[in-house]
């Protein structure tokens, strides 16, 4: 038997995700994402009359057309976390597939919602696996895969490791190693090591970052840099605004608790902070939820932004657009979209990075440009990223010595730098360190 993996999305730009994994009889597929920088640019008004047709043709979901028959024989869709470039293609695509989807609780919860807010309904069987946990799928042949928890920058994100006859493939996009995350467990190091031994195949790896000479910093560090920026700098004649990643919960959770310090109360504003956070409190997982007003509807929001600048000095709000995407909160408020009024010294703080596409970049500066016109005090990067550096990927090398290396999650200037750390380690770059674009196969043989 020969395994063959097909790059579907993910290998040619940072987002569109979609490995297949061909058993011969059986298939896995290990997520189905977006690619946002066209989405950003489809008027908000528009969004929910698009079909997967148009979703292609303007290359924002995989595509899967050079796939053929083999869709006919995948058993499960294997969604690794709930970000949108990794889960937001299902509703759109996952009808096409005779399989089931599976992920943790909160991935979900997620793609249940996705699938609401935009009036869609798929038939394809819904699997929940919890962290650390494993199932069989059903085809001609039962496949062990597990769900091994591991941080990121949002909940109950898995390694998936799909175990063959030939060894393991691991699935690792995205991580980071977090020794000390502010919610949930910390990495299954043990199961790790334990599949080592076993034999590991193939190490499909997130390299966004890995020509960072870093280990990425925990969580803990940037509840101490927004700690550093809400209780050591005065503002208390202000209204503060912070923005950030609406699937960033433990991100939340840092900021919940520094404005209950300030005394201050909490209103959260957007549809994806909406999506996200119920999506945390339906599996328990948003302990602040007693401490919010958590809005999205428009008079909800008016109404209570009205209340809450007549002693604006006791508010803090939490709201979307943190990259300065047109139609979020955030714009609204620059725009004079929404009823709030800023004055000089109300404090915004971005609790993020930059999303590097030239869209994002663009929307950010010119967002910034009419903050700073209003006289407000700005704060950018109270963040540390949720992706694995270079040293991070060092040790899941050495962790794991899998047989060969398929650099994932970005264009060939991302996934480069983590082939030549490999080549440094010994790997072969062609033999068993595989740089490879969408659309392309890839045999593992031993």
């Amino acid at each position: 038997m020969s395994i063959k993996l097909y790059t579907v999305g993910g290998y040619s730009e940072v987002g569109k995700n979609m490995t297949l994994f061909d058993f011969g009889d059986d298939a896995l597929v290990c997520d189905q994402g977006l690619y946002l920088p066209p989405i950003v640019e489809i008027e908000d008004s528009q969004r929910q009359g698009y079909a997967e047709k148009d979703l292609k043709r303007i290359k924002a979901i995989p595509d899967d057309d050079f796939l053929g028959d083999i869709k006919s024989r995948v058993r499960a869709i294997l969604v690794s976390h709930a970000h949108l470039d990794h889960v937001g293609a299902i509703p759109y695509m996952g009808h096409n597939y005779n399989a089931e989807i599976v992920g943790t609780p909160y991935t979900i919860e997620i793609l249940k919602a996705l699938t609401q807010d935009n009036n869609m309904k798929f038939s394809n069987k819904i699997r929940t696996v919890s962290p650390n946990s494993s199932f069989l799928t059903q085809g001609r042949k039962n496949y062990e895969v597990e769900f091994l928890n591991i941080t990121h920058s949002t909940l109950q994100a898995s390694l998936i490791v799909i175990h063959t006859e030939k060894g393991a493939i691991v699935y690792a996009n995205d991580f980071k190693f977090d020794n000390t995350p502010i919610l949930g467990k910390k990495p299954n190091y043990e199961r790790l090591k334990e599949i080592a031994k076993e034999g590991v195949l193939a190490l499909v790896v997130d390299s966004l970052y890995s020509d960072t000479e870093r280990k990425t910093p925990s969580e803990k560090i940037a509840r101490g840099l927004l700690e550093d920026v809400l209780l050591t700098t005065n503002n208390s004649n202000a209204c503060i605004i912070t923005t950030t990643f609406s699937s960033h919960i433990a991100r939340l959770k840092s900021i919940v608790d520094c404005a209950k310090q300030l005394d201050r109360k909490i209103i959260f504003l957007g549809r994806s902070l909406n999506r996200y956070v119920s999506a945390a409190d339906a599996v328990n997982l948003a302990p602040f939820m007693p401490d919010i007003q958590l809005l999205s509807y428009r008079n909800q929001m008016e109404r209570a932004i009205r209340k809450a600048l007549k002693n604006r000095e006791k508010y803090l709000f939490v709201v979307t657009g943190h990259q300065g995407e047109p139609g979020s909160i955030l714009d609204r408020f620059v725009k004079g979209a929404l009823p709030f009024k800023f004055e000089p010294q109300d404090h915004v703080i971005f609790s993020s990075s930059i999303i590097p596409s030239p869209i994002n970049i663009e929307n950010r500066k010119q967002l910034e440009k009419k903050l700073k016109e209003k006289g407000v005090r700005i704060f950018t990067d109270v963040h540390v990223s949720g992706h694995c550096g270079r040293e991070d990927l060092r040790d899941i090398i050495e962790m794991l010595q899998p047989q060969h290396l398929i650099p994932a999650h970005g264009n060939l200037k991302k996934r480069a730098p983590l082939a030549e750390l490999a080549v440094e380690m010994g790997y072969k770059l062609g033999y068993n360190v595989h740089l490879l674009q969408n659309g392309q196969k890839l045999v593992l043989d031993k």
